[in-house]
């Protein structure tokens, strides 16, 4: 079973813990991660696009001239797709991008990310982050005390207000609660740092 240090916030190493194995310990599949990730880039987009179709324009009720006769093509409309200033034919519309993958292929999915994390040393667990107050530089020394320095991902359990609010604002910092952690998440930073306390309500929520 895998084990990580387990620190406390000033840096100091408070003994070891032994992760779960199913969740933690798993040969990560690259090919459900790639899945995960398109499937929550494209509900991120808006899809808030939109043309004018020949209905929408303005303009174009009245016949431009008689059907026979003229010798030139016959119109109903000057606003139809073929004049200029007409409708778009087949242009994008308003709509949702989002679907969802089956439950146990996203679980295994988060599960192979964290895999990851923890076989190449880039998933650091805390005792607690415990402050008395939103202090934005006090954060900043518990990493400098962790050594991280990169891209990181603080998952916290529910209720640690201060914490959040003194995290949020520090550059190359994403802060997450326990049970909203995703696969795109993980992946975006560089290395993952929870507290003892939210990694039991990942292990409840994964296992």
């Amino acid at each position: 079973m895998p084990n990580v240090a387990l620190f406390k916030q000033d840096g100091s190493q408070a003994g070891e813990i032994t992760l779960n194995e199913e969740i933690f310990g798993i040969e990560p599949n690259e090919s459900v991660v790639f899945d995960a990730i398109i499937m929550q880039r494209a509900s991120l987009r808006q899809g808030t696009h939109a043309v004018k179709n020949r209905s929408a324009v303005r303009g174009g009720g009245r016949k431009p001239w008689r059907q026979k006769g003229t010798g030139r093509a016959r119109q109903g409309s000057i606003r139809s797709p073929q004049w200029r200033g007409g409708g778009v034919v087949f242009g994008p519309t308003p709509r949702s991008y989002s679907y969802k993958l089956p439950k146990k292929v996203r679980r295994l999915a988060i599960k192979s990310v964290l895999s990851e994390k923890v076989a190449s040393s880039k998933f650091v667990v805390v005792d607690a982050l415990s402050f008395s107050a939103p202090k934005t530089q006090e954060f900043k020394q518990v990493l400098a005390n962790l050594s991280i320095d990169k891209k990181v991902l603080v998952v916290l359990e529910e209720g640690n207000d201060f914490a959040a609010l003194s995290a949020r604002n520090l550059p190359n910092v994403s802060v997450i609660a326990s049970n909203n952690v995703t696969v795109l998440d993980v992946v975006s930073n560089d290395k993952v740092l929870v507290t003892q306390t939210a990694l039991t309500q990942i292990e409840e929520v994964l296992a």
